[in-house]
């Protein structure tokens, strides 16, 4: 029996496949928990439309991640934060934080796309590289300055 796969199906297919599956394992399994439905005219025409929609959400998911990239490639992104005497830094640099003051500058960028070795201890500049999705890098400066004492 023909099915379109809803869903991933591990072992199976992906999303959208069309598959031959033994009937009782279609209506047994893959109908009742809306993993998959048979794969008859109307259905094919849907999977049609469907893989469009799909085709034109990952083409603009694409120019959203180019479009940040290219924005974000080279920026320089100061965060001030407090030291003691002999210029160590009360608190690491992490990526949460480098995340959180790109928010502030206006760009959503998640910290596991923020790529740290180690977090930053010191004052200084730091390059620092950033991977979105569909292999899209860019590379920002992040500057530690000291925190003006008021």
């Amino acid at each position: 029996m023909k099915v379109i796969l809803l869903q991933d199906v591990e072992n199976l297919g992906k999303k959208h496949e069309i598959k031959n599956v033994k009937v009782g394992y279609a209506r047994n399994f893959l109908f009742p928990k809306n993993l998959a439905k048979p794969a008859t005219k109307e259905a094919l025409k849907w999977l049609e439309t469907q893989k469009g929609i799909t085709e034109k959400k990952a083409e603009e998911e694409l120019k959203k991640a180019q479009e940040l990239a290219s924005n974000l490639d080279r920026r320089e992104v100061i965060i001030k934060v407090k030291v003691g005497e002999e210029d160590q830094l009360f608190e690491s640099i992490t990526p949460q934080k480098i995340s959180e003051r790109l928010k502030e500058l206006g760009f959503e960028v998640k910290k596991n796309k923020i790529f740290l070795e180690e977090p930053l201890k010191e004052l200084g500049e730091f390059p620092i590289k950033v991977k979105f999705e569909h292999n899209l890098e860019a590379e920002i400066r992040v500057i530690i300055t000291k925190e003006e004492e008021k």
